[in-house]
């Protein structure tokens, strides 16, 4: 590649006044507002004029071509310094800039995928680095394309322990498609950051990752277009540009001073405004032309109507555990579609998820003990419908997640998060890593989809519809082995509950998953003796609860239900049903589950303490009958 030929002063002064026309429309939009960050807007204009008509490759034409470089902008309450370059990039009138904020409005406060120049939805600092990994990934090794990923971070959120994960990511996988900017400004959001303008720590910090670090003036727009030019040479290893900037750069009085972070301008809009326009000294546009076509094709990928490679075939009455069953339905995926990726958090020899690494470990992705990176990477390989991914890690492990999850839901993000050793079967190693929250965790997550399969064909076909499901889900894996006690001919259907024990004297409804439902089949089989009958309901996914399935049957058994789970009582299956029987009369719900923080045990002795045994199942159904008919 040639070497780097300066700037002609013409297109030094158009980007310059550029970046100033950005610094106008953001005071504007946020005065308008009367809120926002244009003073984080103003110490990024000169990085994003260099980047949308110097640097990248993209259609305005094709907004999420898969061919097009990407930006992802982390530090998001940026976002109306995004916006208007993309107005000066002629998407749409600049006027439109004027609805920053508005109820009903896509100008959000944040970049949200509402907007269709945007990937993935930032604000939540320190994700958008994590994002941009999974993109340069899914381009160097799956795609193999051209296309380059840029990301733009504060310094403030540097601080973040997600970015360090990310950091160690790009270096390890020698991302050197990838381009980060850290936006040195000084200032944080309440008092300077924790290096302020010292850019040598930074820089010996990316340095010691394994990165290529440049310091440059980030208000210099030679020296920016020289450094991304070197960054494009780099190879076996991602570039960094520690970029020094000033906070409200060009805004006389408040340039550089603490305590303009998330305001508007107010009374001193109008003469900052004025000064900005002194300084433009072009009145006409600028062209296009300096934008750079895309480069060469990707491959077409079908993501659709993915199905196993072959049916469920486990023998009645075997016990499996549904780890080894969900392992298995991955291979079966990733044999009908190249597209299918797994991503692991170091324990792929307890999800057993070393089967699809064996089968193709050129769709396995290691990421280690960083599940925050995880998730974020996973939003990233999925953006713009290039691949189907799941990520495993441990289930009470997510719970360091939780952030990366609810962003991946903003992002309208399609990934898959299968939480292992769920409940207290996890046995001996205590509380610490039993997942006892997770249900509750997804539950508040919109448009997430629960799944609970109680045996290997149950978990088979969850992730079969787990993979066709646009959206976020969440599959919960229990580690004991359990009964198989459906047939691959069962319809499974998200949302739909199956009924596994019914005659037509039930007294009681019995609504449970995983582990506890042997159990419960088990006292159905001991009270049937006596003339006590079960109906007894496999919910199959907590999220969409079947809420007519449930009141209809709960009506058929003498509005009488018992709900048995392996979770904490809040949050869980358990406070499900009861919400979804809330507005019915007459229905009572006795609750079984963990109802205090568990010690380290036996699985037995765990499961009889909390009274997941046939007798303790027993006393809940007396119990409930006598609540409801004291004749009993």
């Amino acid at each position: 590649m040639a070497a780097y030929q300066r700037l002609p002063f013409r297109i030094v002064e158009e980007l310059n006044d550029l970046a100033n026309r950005i610094r106008l429309h953001v005071v504007s939009a946020t005065s308008r507002a009367k809120g926002g960050h244009p003073t984080s807007c103003s110490s990024i204009a000169e990085i994003l004029a260099v980047l949308f008509f110097q640097i990248m490759r993209y259609k305005v034409s094709i907004l999420k071509d898969p061919c097009s470089d990407r930006l992802v902008l982390s530090k998001g309450h940026a976002a109306p310094a995004l916006y208007a370059i993309w107005a000066e990039v002629g998407l749409f009138p600049t006027t439109e800039l004027m609805n920053f904020r508005k109820f009903g409005s896509r100008f959000e406060g944040h970049p949200t995928p509402k907007l269709d120049f945007i990937d993935v939805a930032t604000g939540s600092l320190g994700h958008g680095l994590s994002y941009a990994a999974g993109m340069a990934y899914i381009g160097k090794y799956l795609d193999k394309a051209a296309f380059r990923v840029y990301c733009i971070v504060g310094d403030g959120e540097t601080a973040e322990g997600c970015f360090w994960e990310s950091v160690n990511f790009c270096s390890y996988y020698e991302l050197d498609n990838l381009c980060l900017m850290v936006d040195v400004n000084r200032l944080g959001r309440s008092d300077q950051t924790a290096f302020g303008y010292d850019c040598d720590v930074y820089r010996r910090r990316f340095d010691a990752f394994g990165w290529y670090p440049i310091v440059v003036d980030g208000h210099n727009v030679d020296e920016l277009c020289k450094s991304f030019h070197n960054a494009s040479l780099t190879k076996g290893k991602p570039t960094v540009l520690i970029a020094k900037t000033v906070k409200g750069k060009h805004f006389p009085e408040i340039e550089n001073e603490n305590h303009w972070h998330g305001k508007h301008l107010g009374e001193r809009t109008d003469s900052v405004m004025k000064s900005l326009k002194r300084m433009i000294r072009n009145t006409t546009v600028m062209k296009l032309s300096h934008q750079k076509p895309v480069k060469d094709a990707v491959p077409k990928v079908q993501l659709t109507d993915i199905k196993l490679a072959s049916a469920p075939l486990y023998k009645f009455g075997d016990k499996i555990n549904t780890r080894s069953a969900f392992a298995s339905a991955l291979v079966k995926l990733g044999q009908m579609n190249p597209r299918i990726l797994v991503l692991d958090t170091d324990c792929q020899n307890v999800s057993y998820t070393q089967d699809f690494k064996i089968f193709d470990p050129s769709r396995f992705i290691q990421c280690f003990s960083a599940e925050q990176n995880m998730i974020g990477v996973a939003v990233g390989l999925a953006s713009r419908g290039r691949s189907i991914v799941f990520c495993v890690s441990y289930a009470a492990a997510l719970t360091k997640a939780y952030d990366c999850i609810r962003m991946a839901a903003i992002s309208r993000s399609h990934i898959n998060i299968a939480g292992i050793h769920a409940g207290v079967s996890a046995g001996e190693d205590g509380p610490c890593v039993a997942g006892l929250e997770d249900l509750a965790l997804f539950r508040t997550i919109p448009n997430c989809v629960i799944f609970y399969p109680s045996d290997a064909i149950a978990m088979e076909k969850a992730v079969e519809l787990a993979a066709n499901y646009h959206g976020l889900t969440y599959i919960r894996v229990t580690r004991p082995a359990v009964p198989v006690i459906y047939s691959s001919r069962t319809l499974f259907e998200i949302g739909k509950a199956n009924l596994v024990r019914e005659n037509i004297k039930d007294k009681v409804l019995v609504i449970t998953a995983g582990v506890t439902l042997q159990t419960v089949i088990e006292a159905y089989e001991d009270l049937l003796k006596i003339n006590v009958f079960l109906r007894v309901m496999d919910p199959f996914t907590v999220k969409p609860l079947d809420k007519a399935s449930i009141i209809k049957h709960a009506k058929e058994c003498n509005n009488r239900i018992l709900v048995v789970e392996d979770h904490y009582s809040e949050g869980g299956l358990g406070e499900a049903v009861k919400s979804a029987v809330a507005a019915e009369e007459d229905i009572a719900v006795k609750h079984i589950c963990i109802n205090s923080i568990p010690g380290s045990g036996a699985m037995c002795d765990l499961l009889e303490h909390y009274g997941f045994t046939c007798e303790g199942i027993k006393n809940g159904i007396g119990d409930l009958l006598c609540i409801c008919d004291p004749c009993y």
